[in-house]
């Protein structure tokens, strides 16, 4: 089989346990854009918050894109142009702020460069770090989300949010795209939009067949992308869900998952 793309996710997948890339890996990628591969960063991460990684791996050398906001965005890095975006309205972060009321969650959701909140809690600093967004904290997030926005999150305790993640989806199944990334990250979308949308689209618009892509993940809102890549990959830490139904088990994501990958599927070394 000769693949084409690579779509990858960030945290806990490409990322180590110190959120770096490993230059193992950094090398491994940047062979594999050398070799005519493209390189796809597939995250919930706000745009922004990817650019530097990005840069760092030479994306915009070598033609690579940002799925961003867990597939809200498409972004082509050499020119830093969005070909795609989807947005909840207003009215649906509106919704989704009195449901986070309800069941007692912090809410956030992102505007331009700032992550908004009414509140301040472990988990929000936990997304603030993330991204290295600045965290405005508003009196009133209905009054200041007057805008459209590509994702909110509800946050709190893991166990709990479980709990939060099965009543939102009976309750808006038909309307959001509702999935937990991190444990303590509860992530809504517009409906139909995910990172198997997203990675669906873009093999469609590089005219590139589904059988020639790779999806590698290690989390419940991968697996849309993992279902609709031609090659599905879990790191080795991934949780077991997403290990049973990948085709491919790696490298942890402390021991360069992704150049074990690379070398073994790719430039087959």
């Amino acid at each position: 089989m000769s693949y084409k793309i690579v779509f990858t996710d960030l945290d806990d997948t490409l990322l180590n346990d110190k959120r770096e890339v490993s230059l193992i890996d950094k090398l491994a990628i940047i062979e594999a854009q050398k070799q005519g591969i493209i390189f796809v960063l597939a995250s919930g991460r706000p745009t922004f918050a990817m650019y530097d990684l990005a840069k760092e791996l030479e994306l915009d050398k070598y033609g690579g894109y940002l799925l961003s906001f867990n597939g809200s965005i498409i972004t082509e890095c050499k020119t830093g142009k969005n070909i795609f975006e989807a947005t909840l309205t207003s009215d649906d972060l509106h919704i989704l702020y009195e449901y986070s009321k309800k069941f007692n969650t912090h809410i956030i959701t992102y505007h331009q460069d700032d992550i908004i909140s009414e509140t301040q809690s472990k988990y929000i600093d936990v997304e603030v770090e993330l991204t290295r967004m600045n965290h405005k904290i508003v009196d009133s997030f209905k009054k200041e989300v007057n805008y459209p926005a590509v994702k909110c999150m509800l946050l709190e305790e893991p166990q709990y949010l479980k709990q939060v993640e099965k009543q939102l989806k009976d309750i808006f199944n038909d309307k959001y795209t509702i999935a937990i990334s991190k444990p303590f990250f509860l992530e809504v979308t517009k409906k139909g939009i995910d990172k198997g949308i997203a990675l669906q689209k873009l093999a469609s618009i590089l005219n590139i067949n589904i059988e020639d892509t790779i999806a590698i993940g290690d989390s419940f809102n991968d697996l849309p992308m993992l279902k609709n890549a031609g090659m599905s990959i879990a790191v080795e830490n991934a949780k077991d869900e997403i290990k049973n139904m990948c085709k491919f088990i790696t490298k942890s994501n402390n021991d360069s998952g992704m150049a074990h990958m690379i070398n073994t599927l790719i430039l087959k070394k």
